[in-house]
């Protein structure tokens, strides 16, 4: 999507700190971030939200879990803990329509998170 904050990062359009990188992912540092860590992981392909999920996604979010998890790893947070947040439109949170997976780590979660 030509005007989508997050696309014109996945294509390399808009700077920003890749932590991770592979054919369908990025992963890159949150600019206001919730915690000494903080890391959104997008799928390169454009889904403004999940409720715009499809059967064909299935694989796509299974990947994206995969990515948050081996950014967890990567990062040396595997062990002591970390917590991977989607969020579904603008009463949860979501302020850029583009599916995206936080990755909190680095201090101690609290429950219940909001």
């Amino acid at each position: 999507m030509a005007d989508c904050l997050f696309c014109k990062i996945a294509n390399g359009e808009l700077p920003a700190e890749h932590v991770y990188e592979d054919v369908d992912f990025v992963a890159f540092e949150d600019i206001n971030p919730q915690a000494p860590t903080h890391v959104l992981v997008i799928p390169r392909r454009h889904i403004a939200t999940l409720n715009d999920v499809g059967v064909d996604d299935r694989d796509l979010l299974g990947g994206l879990l995969d990515a948050g998890i081996r950014v967890a790893q990567k990062l040396g947070y595997a062990e002591s803990g970390y917590r991977l947040v989607l969020n579904c439109n603008a009463d949860a949170g979501q302020t850029v329509f583009h599916v995206h997976l936080h990755l909190l780590a680095g201090r101690i979660m609290r429950w219940p998170p909001g």
